[in-house]
């Protein structure tokens, strides 16, 4: 997207509504040759009677064969490119915890994880430990790590997860993950991937083995792993890029962090799709777009649970009617990045994609999913950047170009 290009043509004084619906994780894969994937065995009435008056496709969050992060995956979807604006999980994680983050810290997003004597990975989510046992290992390290000449600031994100911060002059976060982000392996070496980034590797992987030791009689969370450090980035805003004021509404804080960096307001934390609807509905008069995030999909799949995907994706289709009750001008429904309960992973497989409005030349197809979406006019493969200035036309925020 060339914010250059399309912020003379916005129509900044238009009152129309758009909600961006992302199911996280979405896209999903059949998990027998002749099945069907999640979404095509979900029962969704109202999302399939909304695909007969909406276009359909197949977006693709980075490029064809790649397999995305939730961070890549999410700027995509806020009309960045997010090659061009790459950022780590450890900045995202930072905001979205509500943590005041400094320009010089260097953050990343930490696991507590499990291994076995031998110092392999056998549970890189420690058994989802509660949030409140995450809470006192962070403590417990804070109080028994020693890092000379910075400031080490841990914070419980959600459960297995948690914030690394690392505080003081000189610091530069093009550092390499510990995280293999696979069982089976051992944590890797923190190293610098640019030569002034030596220091900070060598905090980092202080921190890593010491914590190691610390931890080692702990059960189920007897290690941890980190990965995603950054920096915070200088972005333009999305308000002023797209011309409208926006709402971020999420029950996970990486992605009400991801809102953040690209200055979204963002709600409280929800504690149920529910609540998020509330919120939704709440807040209808005061903003002009609204990010709606479903987590639990993704969950699912990561879990490889195919029957809970369906299940969340069928729980989502009976919200939709309190949705189109306030009458969105443009909709669309859509997923960051496909995570197959075959895989327990996210993928590369482009995600279906939805976008409802008045205006829309609708494809006439009476179903949701992935095979209905390669017949859609949005095609296949078109990058997810590309949705924002669609939503923008579709909702009468996009002024001609040229005479």
């Amino acid at each position: 997207m060339d914010f250059d290009v399309l912020k003379p043509l916005l129509k900044t004084d238009m009152k129309t509504k758009i909600v961006l619906l992302v199911m996280d994780g979405l896209g999903g894969l059949p998990m027998t040759p002749d099945g069907k994937t999640e979404l095509e065995s979900a029962r969704k009435p109202n999302m399939d009677a909304l695909a007969v008056h909406s276009m359909l496709g197949l977006q693709q969050p980075i490029l064809p064969g790649v397999t995305p992060g939730s961070g890549p995956a999410h700027i995509g979807l806020f009309g960045y490119d997010p090659i061009k604006y790459s950022i780590g999980r450890g900045v995202l994680s930072a905001l979205g915890v509500d943590f005041d983050l400094q320009p010089e810290d260097v953050s990343a997003r930490g696991n507590f994880c499990t291994v076995d004597e031998k110092g392999i990975i056998t549970d890189r989510r420690a058994g989802r430990i509660p949030t409140e046992t995450g809470e006192a290992l962070c403590k417990l390290l804070m109080e028994n790590v020693k890092l000379p000449g910075v400031e080490l600031i841990l914070k419980p994100e959600k459960e297995y997860r948690f914030v690394f911060v690392l505080r003081g002059p000189g610091l530069n976060g093009d550092v390499s993950d510990t995280d293999p982000q696979a069982t089976g392996k051992r944590a890797e070496l923190a190293t610098a991937m640019v030569p002034e980034a030596a220091h900070t590797a060598s905090l980092i992987q202080s921190f890593a083995e010491q914590a190691a030791i610390i931890l080692k009689d702990q059960s189920p969370a007897n290690s941890l792993v980190l990965r995603g450090f950054s920096q915070l980035p200088k972005w333009p805003k999305f308000g002023d890029a797209f011309g409208i004021k926006p709402l971020a509404i999420a029950m996970y804080p990486m992605y009400r962090g991801v809102a953040k960096l690209v200055g979204m307001d963002v709600m409280p934390a929800a504690h149920s799709m529910e609540e998020e609807i509330d919120m939704l509905e709440a807040k209808w008069e005061e903003y002009d777009f609204f990010f709606l995030h479903i987590k639990k999909t993704d969950s699912a799949g990561e879990d490889g649970n195919f029957d809970l995907k369906v299940n969340i994706i069928e729980q989502v289709d009976a919200l939709l009617p309190r949705i189109l009750a306030l009458k969105p001008d443009t909709l669309v429904i859509t997923g960051d990045h496909s995570t197959p309960a075959l895989m327990r992973s996210h993928s590369w497989h482009a995600v279906p994609t939805l976008i409802y409005s008045a205006l829309c030349r609708p494809d006439g197809i009476s179903e949701y999913g992935e095979r209905a979406c390669l017949r859609g006019s949005l095609g296949v493969n078109f990058p997810s950047y590309e949705l924002m200035p669609l939503a923008l036309a579709h909702a009468k925020r996009i002024e001609k170009f040229g005479a």
